[in-house]
């Protein structure tokens, strides 16, 4: 890009790392844009264009653009919630509780649902400045297969996920996260489990020592986000908060300039 064509982009870039213009709200329409900024439309939709291969904003209708981030959706009314009676327990350990729950959906009649109730899990996606992510080669007996984890594990009793996060994923890989970040709370199986997963983001890493954790470790490795993709279509990515994780990480990461 020519000098007025960057000035432009870095202007329009300010506006949406300053929070001038927040996630979801649309950016000025081209003809404003090109007066205002002293810019041709052709130059315009060049800048346009490369901030939404950055995926700082995303195109809608007929040249239009909004900042990406936000939600155009509106929410839908929430509907009547299932009724509960009541509960019991019919196994329990330190890992797992199963329990029965006695519901009643909308217009059908109520029954006992089983509920497995498992503990919180917080899971890191640690990335270095070769855009690499920390992972670990393992075996998991239950699927019976190796593949590709994050690093992660169970929220101990008192202990908040991003000090679990921290803390896992030092002791599996032997590499001390500079900081994390929380990107999302979500439940694998929904609609019968219990099981809250907490996936947070980071860059840098300094390594600290061996894995500590003999039982959770296996070959550490920081694989290339670029082998991402051909790793999950082959099947060796593990656990859906791996695939979480890997998948909110692609989905931010600019598509030029590594």
């Amino acid at each position: 890009m020519g000098p007025k064509s960057t000035r432009v982009y870095e202007a329009i870039r300010e506006w949406i790392t300053s929070g001038k213009l927040a996630p979801g709200d649309k950016l000025p329409s081209e003809r404003t844009m090109t007066a205002d900024l002293d810019i041709g439309r052709t130059a315009l939709r060049q800048v346009l264009a490369r901030l939404a291969s950055e995926r700082l904003i995303v195109a809608y209708g007929r040249s239009s653009y909004r900042v990406a981030g936000g939600v155009s959706i509106e929410t839908p009314p929430e509907g009547q919630p299932w009724q509960i009676h009541g509960s019991r327990t019919i196994y329990d350990n330190r890992w797992v509780s199963l329990d029965l729950v006695d519901v009643e959906p909308p217009g059908v009649e109520r029954f006992e649902h089983h509920v497995v109730r498992l503990h919180r899990v917080a899971i890191s996606a640690v990335l270095d400045d070769q855009d690499r992510v920390l992972m670990l080669w393992r075996y998991r007996f239950v699927p019976q297969q190796w593949g590709w984890e994050l690093p992660g594990g169970i929220v101990d009793e008192g202990e908040d996920s991003l000090t679990t996060a921290l803390r896992e994923t030092e002791e599996e890989t032997g590499w001390r996260p500079r900081s994390l970040e929380h990107v999302v709370t979500y439940q694998p199986m929904v609609g019968m489990v219990d099981s809250p997963h907490e996936i947070f983001m980071g860059r840098g890493a300094d390594l600290v020592g061996e894995p500590s954790d003999a039982e959770e470790a296996g070959h550490v490795e920081w694989v290339p986000l670029a082998d991402i993709p051909g790793l999950m279509a082959d099947g060796k990515l593990m656990g859906s908060g791996t695939l979480v994780g890997l998948l909110h990480v692609l989905a931010s990461a600019p598509t030029t300039g590594r």
